[in-house]
């Protein structure tokens, strides 16, 4: 029995253990005060009613009081749905009604969408808010007054749910992959391994507190470092907190790391005390990788996972230690801790390919998530006997273990029988200096199946049409996976800015002739 909050109580033991720093309001929280703050959250929690297996959603901004929360749910044997704080009144109505969420804790700037979500469904019986506190909440400043009444963590089983973290939805309604505490304490495990963190390290996250990529950060709490938090990225914020607080784990996503790579002269300066960068959450490509490792000189802890697998607690990772990792700067890098990575046919999962082999990838580890939420169709369709879990990611390992991706398999595109994936054209689309960034998809043709389509947006200064795209791309490529359409756009649409939404595209131009 172990619940994954009690490493808070061993480092409170040190009373100047620095935790938190918030600097947008120039605050710091030692361990010894964020422990009471879980403990004074928790006991208010359990004083409304909530227990063991209950799931309580979290709606805020990245912020302390989110992580508070996260421990404080946890610690009492319950179940964090965490929520992003872009969601609007009917996704986070979704996440509420489908967790069967009894508690919510949000901010006061929240709390109308809170209220518009939970109108037309069974409200949940507790709600905290941070800010000013209308009547029918729990105001966080008069729980943060109390003495707390419950001190001790709850027992709980390896096998006990701590999570329902909602995948983003880019296929369809989110699914709610079920966490558990002895998922979360590998995957602590885990990312420090792979960041080799230690005692006293310094990490700047940028990451939405909502996203699993928040375990980053905790990891380096679980280490006894200090998590400084950047409520929004900002290229010269990011860079003065670095500096100020001699940040030696950055945390970071391709289009940060393309930025980066043409920051103004002396922002090697501010990174001068950084051992280590992650990039995780979409593909980094080479030319940007190179370019970055050229200016600055620092690993990148280039990292695969995803919300199933809490990042790398079954995944893998370019380990700094181990720089043959980055040769040609494509690779995702090798298994971390206890996760095995196989690669096996796209339509039989139970076919193991090769090494050198081009399939779809799949994981198995300790941090795999138990299943979905009331999903069990597509539980049984991803999660396999055996401990596997079909990540939708095609790929294929080479003579070293280490792990390169080629595509997402419902990305991938079949041609008159020829299979083409979208990232390796758009990698040569890239290299137009008149492309600033490109998307390559699918759209129905009836002769052939399918034909590729690319989607580009020009430079400002750039004069490109659609003839000279695709004569660029003959001369670098084989012709079935020249794209038949060239569509010009002012951007591509991702998630928070960052992860690709081919389905979007698919569906605008899948009429074009």
């Amino acid at each position: 029995m172990q619940n994954l909050s009690t490493f808070l109580d061993n480092h409170a033991l040190d009373p100047t253990a620095c935790a938190l720093a918030l600097p947008a309001k120039g605050e710091r929280y030692t361990y010894r005060a964020l422990l009471d703050m879980v403990r004074r959250l928790a006991s208010a929690l359990v004083g409304g009613g909530l227990s063991k297996g209950d799931r309580v959603c979290i709606y805020l901004d990245s912020c302390p009081e989110y992580l508070v929360s996260y421990f404080a749910i946890w610690r009492i044997g319950a179940v964090a749905v965490p929520a992003n704080i872009v969601l609007k009144e009917g996704e986070l109505r979704y996440l509420v009604e489908n967790s069967g969420a009894r508690g919510i804790i949000c901010s006061t700037e929240g709390l109308p969408v809170v209220r518009a979500a939970i109108s037309s469904i069974s409200p949940p019986g507790v709600v905290v808010c941070t800010g000013d506190a209308p009547e029918g909440t729990m105001p966080w400043s008069r729980i943060m007054q109390e003495e707390p009444s419950f001190h001790d963590p709850v027992p709980c089983r390896f096998d006990d749910p701590c999570q329902i973290q909602y995948t983003s939805g880019t296929t369809g309604r989110p699914k709610g992959a079920v966490l558990t505490q002895g998922n979360w304490i590998a995957a602590l495990d885990a990312e420090r391994e792979a960041l080799a963190l230690r005692q006293g390290d310094m990490y700047l996250g940028i990451y939405p507190m909502a996203h699993v990529g928040v375990s980053w950060g905790i990891s380096v709490l679980r280490a006894k470092g200090t998590y400084v938090i950047m409520e929004r990225y900002q290229e010269e914020e990011y860079l003065r907190l670095a500096r100020e607080y001699r940040i030696t784990v950055l945390s970071a996503m391709p289009p940060v790391i393309h930025g980066l790579c043409s920051a103004p002269e002396g922002a090697e300066d501010s990174l001068r005390s950084v051992r280590v960068i992650i990039s995780g959450g979409g593909q980094l490509l080479p030319a940007v990788w190179e370019a970055f490792d050229r200016r600055y000189g620092i690993p990148i802890a280039n990292s695969y996972g995803l919300s199933e697998t809490i990042v790398v607690g079954t995944g893998t990772a370019t380990v700094p230690g181990i720089p043959e990792l980055t040769r040609e700067y494509r690779s995702v890098g090798i298994p971390i801790g206890y996760s095995e990575v196989r690669i096996v046919d796209s339509a039989d999962p139970g076919i193991v390919l090769g090494t050198g082999e081009t399939g779809e990838i799949a994981l198995r580890g300790p941090s795999v998530a138990a299943g979905y939420w009331e999903m069990p169709r597509e539980t049984s369709e991803t999660f396999l006997p055996g401990g596997w879990f079909l990540t939708g990611d095609m790929g294929h390992l080479d003579e070293g273990g280490a792990l390169f991706i080629t595509d997402r398999k419902k990305d991938m595109i079949v041609m008159s029988g020829w299979k083409i994936y979208p990232t390796e054209v758009e990698n040569i689309l890239l290299q137009h200096p008149d492309i600033a960034d490109a998307a390559v998809f699918g759209i129905p043709d009836e002769r052939k199946g399918e034909i590729p389509v690319a989607a580009v947006v020009a430079r400002a200064d750039g004069l490109l049409d659609e003839g000279e795209v695709a004569a660029f791309c003959r001369s670098r490529m084989a012709g079935y996976k020249v794209p038949r359409r060239v569509v010009f756009v002012g951007s591509l649409p991702r998630v928070h800015g960052w992860k690709l939404l081919r389905r979007t595209l698919r569906e605008e131009f899948s009429k074009i002739s």
